[in-house]
């Protein structure tokens, strides 16, 4: 069975981030949805709450499980799962610049490989952190959220 992560903090979870997880779902038996915090970070929702985010904004897609991935290295989690494989989605060049080293640097801990996938040019320019400002400030994100974020932000102010 080929397993691949894909890892990030969800913050909240977008459909750029659907639609990366759904390309990875067709790549891979299995796709876990590593949902991570970095205490350096201030989060709009807490992990609870974005691993509800995440599981019901992706319970349409078969083979996606989610899970959180408690600190530690995202290498270590693959290899305590049993996948072979990261998956990350690239927006830009920058995104690629930012990510190889860490690619790198997962294959020669774990013996895992990064499949980069591009993002869909309807989400290119979609970042979790650009959606909370846009929400906070009265702007409409519907088009680029699941029904259950938009939800969840209209209830948390």
């Amino acid at each position: 069975m080929s397993r691949a992560v894909c890892p990030g903090s969800f913050d909240p979870l977008h459909n750029g981030h659907i639609e990366i997880i759904g390309r990875a779902a067709r790549l891979f038996d299995e796709v876990i949805v590593a949902v991570s915090t970095n205490p350096a970070k201030t989060y709009r929702f807490g992990t609870d709450e974005r691993l509800d985010l995440c599981r019901q904004g992706l319970a349409h897609l078969p083979g996606v499980r989610v899970l959180p991935m408690d600190g530690g290295l995202v290498a270590e989690f693959c290899r305590e799962h049993g996948a072979s494989a990261l998956v990350k989605g690239l927006r830009s060049s920058l995104d690629f610049d930012y990510e190889l080293p860490m690619s790198t640097m997962n294959r020669h801990l774990a013996d895992v490989e990064t499949v980069f996938l591009p993002t869909g040019s309807e989400y290119a320019h979609v970042s979790s952190t650009l959606l909370k400002e846009v929400a906070a400030l009265g702007g409409d994100i519907g088009p680029f959220v699941p029904a259950i974020v938009l939800q969840r932000l209209a209830e948390n102010g």
